[in-house]
């Protein structure tokens, strides 16, 4: 048993822990119930709870979704087409999202799929600073898809 101030009321009955609840005008509540014998506390549950929410609130104020950016590159694209698309990521990464880089093959593209794996390497190799492969270049059907993730902060 456990006082509303956080001091130690010893081990009681169920009953002499209810008729203290109650002359106090609080609840008696059980804070671990799997214990040997139970912790209760005398609270009152009605701001437990709002504390409670308060807190919870809180930690999910300071949570941070992270989001996935798609940056599509293409079979014959140009170097410098390729460095915006690079930047676009760069940027990306640096708020703390993911990157799906990916590319579509048209038409007798698909006959050519290591064009695509060179032009992921080349990509990869240039977001190595930033970014680290999540998951390796691969081909689904008509696309090529490659996942980013942030380099921890050291």
């Amino acid at each position: 048993m456990v006082d509303s101030d956080g001091s130690q009321l010893g081990i009681m009955s169920l009953q002499q822990a209810l008729d203290l609840a109650e002359q106090r005008n609080l609840d008696l509540v059980k804070i671990a119930p799997q214990a040997k014998p139970p912790v209760c506390k005398i609270i009152d549950y009605g701001k437990y709870r709002f504390e409670q929410s308060k807190r919870e609130k809180e930690q999910r104020k300071n949570q941070r979704v992270v989001e996935i950016k798609e940056v599509r590159l293409s079979l014959n694209i140009d170097t410098h087409d390729f460095e915006t698309k690079k930047n676009h990521a760069v940027r990306f990464i640096s708020e703390g999202n993911k990157v799906k880089a990916s590319i579509r093959f048209r038409g007798r593209e698909m006959g050519h799929p290591e064009l695509g794996q060179e032009i992921m390497r080349r990509f990869a190799e240039a977001m190595s600073d930033v970014a680290n492969v999540e998951k390796a270049p691969k081909l689904e059907g008509r696309t090529m898809l490659m996942f980013l993730a942030p380099k921890p902060a050291k």
